[in-house]
């Protein structure tokens, strides 16, 4: 199940939100080998670009591009859609995060929001989450970093692009979390575990979790349990081996139930364990677990 390493040099374009994480992805990835740069002004992207084509130490560069440059919101888009040199492979990475989690970040910091223009914080955000809407729409992968810890936000990078890993086996990432808290952006395929009984309304099962032997004997007492994981496994056992075949260096499985806490937990351990015996890497997340 080895996958191809994808040819030529490769140009990653992180953006998104101030205090969303961009300094964090960056640091990860200097970690994992890529070679990156912070703020360049857009008017040198495409000479930027072009560099990298021709010096082989600079196969996996990442640029950080942001509201810090004046005039970014309006700049950027024209200079990225136009950036297409022939054997350069680009893609954008936008990071964001909801406005409460930003407000605390910004509280934790003490650094004003670049948009604020002295008022209060969450104004600021706002307005920045207004002007870099068409630059999201441009994204190829939208992460929110909203329930991620510094140590996962990392994590996440790692598996995704550590090019020191180049030629192994495609990384499945297993994602249980709960709807209401939101979807997963960087999901690929998203499970919906909410039509079963739910194990929050049987008293001696609430405060415990789907990884508790008690809550899994619960559920696996549920008709629909059995067979709803056989459907998604069908499914998943059918898409894997055609997304590694595309050159996929990672595949993100989300299973979702109301609070994260029971079914998602549960059926994504089974999923993750389920995959890693046909062979692939598999990283098992509980994004929500702990908010019940």
């Amino acid at each position: 199940m080895s996958r191809p390493e994808v040819e030529g040099p490769q140009l990653l374009v992180i953006t998104g939100l101030s205090g969303s994480g961009k300094t964090h992805v960056s640091r990860a990835l200097e970690d994992v080998g890529w070679s990156c740069v912070d703020n360049l002004p857009t008017a040198m992207v495409p000479a930027f670009a072009e560099h990298i084509e021709r010096s082989p130490e600079l196969r996996r560069s990442a640029l950080v591009v942001d509201v810090r440059e004046r005039g970014f919101p309006d700049a950027f888009p024209p200079v990225y859609r136009d950036l297409k040199p022939d054997s350069l492979t680009t893609s954008l990475l936008f990071l964001e995060a909801d406005d409460r989690t930003l407000v605390r970040r910004f509280s934790e910091t003490r650094r004003p929001h670049p948009f604020s223009g002295g008022d209060a914080a969450i104004e600021g955000i706002r307005a920045e989450r207004e002007a870099l809407r068409p630059i999201r729409k441009m994204a190829d992968l939208i992460l929110d970093t909203s329930r991620l810890t510094v140590h996962q936000l990392r994590d996440y990078v790692r598996e995704r692009y550590d090019v020191r890993v180049a030629g192994n086996q495609m990384v499945v990432s297993v994602l249980s979390f709960g709807f209401k808290y939101g979807v997963p952006a960087e999901a690929d395929m998203v499970f919906d575990a909410r039509f079963l009984p739910n194990p929050n309304f049987v008293p001696r099962l609430k405060r415990l979790t789907g990884g508790d032997a008690r809550v899994v004997r619960y559920l696996n007492a549920q008709p629909d349990t059995g067979t709803f994981l056989r459907r998604i496994l069908s499914l998943v056992r059918f898409v894997l081996p055609r997304h590694e075949a595309e050159g996929r260096t990672y595949v993100t499985i989300a299973v979702g139930c109301t609070g994260g806490r029971h079914r998602s937990v549960m059926l994504a351990n089974e999923v993750g364990a389920a995959v890693e015996k046909k062979g692939y890497v598999v990283r098992v997340y509980h994004r929500d677990v702990k908010e019940g």
